[in-house]
């Protein structure tokens, strides 16, 4: 270090220990009121020490205190607790949802004749799609079928079935309504995929509903032709395929007995003029000839 900058060094920390006297006098009478012996280096020290202070009070209060809330863009305690309400709510209807979707598409594995899955199978990346024309206005249909199933659910009882006995004796707790009187000319058979039992009768004979109901589905498919699905109280479904005619529509709710269709032979797995009647339970196909007498 070179003397010059040594000197000035020097002095600028004798500036900063040089001492003054701040007095506070009375202005007409000279009185001296208050007198205190400062520096600079005094004062520095004494605005740091305010300002570190002012630092940790402020953070203090935005953390720890309700004063936060009133700091422009945070959120108060109450729309925190909402947010995460509705985040849990959100949460709980997509699972609902997730349910029934799963659901839907096990009935309709169902009416086409396939194996009933657990889980939904992923579904493809989907191109841009336009949804401004979609219309969702709830029908009187829909409504009906909403309470209907509302209704049902307050009696669901819940079954211990994880034995076919079980199964069995709890399904015969039912009355069941024949659908169709008739020759049985294929029985209930999984080994071959055959998850009903197939029923000869004359022509334009009615088919009616095995119990009390809504109808799920009501309409066309290629293999089966016109079938008609059931959904019944406690996981019960019965489907009814080949028809020549159906006489209800989806969200419908049907009587035990109540003419739902006209046998037929629609549907390219049709052989003949016959109904193909399965009846499932807990998402499980069950034999039809085990609790009715066609």
């Amino acid at each position: 270090m070179s003397p010059e900058t040594k000197k000035k060094k020097n002095s600028f920390l004798k500036k900063l220990k040089n001492k003054y006297r701040l007095v506070v006098m009375n202005d007409d009478t000279f009185e001296e009121k208050l007198s205190l012996r400062l520096s600079r280096l005094n004062v520095f020290i004494a605005i740091g020490i305010v300002i570190i202070v002012l630092i940790f009070t402020t953070t203090y209060i935005i953390a720890f205190t309700p004063l936060r809330e009133y700091i422009p863009g945070y959120g108060s305690n109450e729309s925190n607790r909402n947010v995460r309400e509705l985040m849990l709510k959100a949460d709980s209807m997509q699972e609902d949802l997730e349910n029934k979707e799963l659901y839907l598409y096990n009935i309709k594995n169902i009416i086409e004749g396939k194996d009933v899955v657990e889980k939904l199978p992923e579904k493809p990346e989907s191109t841009s799609t336009k949804y401004n024309n979609l219309s969702f206005t709830k029908s009187k249909e829909d409504s009906m079928l909403r309470l209907e199933m509302e209704k049902q659910e307050q009696f669901n009882i819940a079954v211990d079935d994880n034995s076919e006995g079980a199964t069995n004796n709890y399904i015969s707790n039912f009355f069941f309504f024949t659908p169709l009187k008739g020759l049985v000319t294929n029985n209930f058979n999984p080994a071959e995929e055959h998850l009903g039992v197939d029923i000869v009768a004359a022509k334009n004979e009615a088919i009616k509903a095995t119990l009390d109901g809504t109808v799920v589905f009501a309409g066309w498919t290629l293999k089966t032709g016109y079938t008609i699905v059931i959904q019944h109280a406690n996981n019960l479904i019965s489907v009814y395929k080949h028809n020549s005619v159906l006489l209800k529509n989806e969200g419908t709710f049907v009587k035990a007995g109540e003419v739902i269709a006209i046998i037929g032979e629609s549907g390219e797995l049709s052989t003949g003029q016959h109904l193909h009647f399965e009846l499932w339970y807990d998402g499980k196909p069950v034999n039809p000839r085990d609790y009715m007498v066609f």
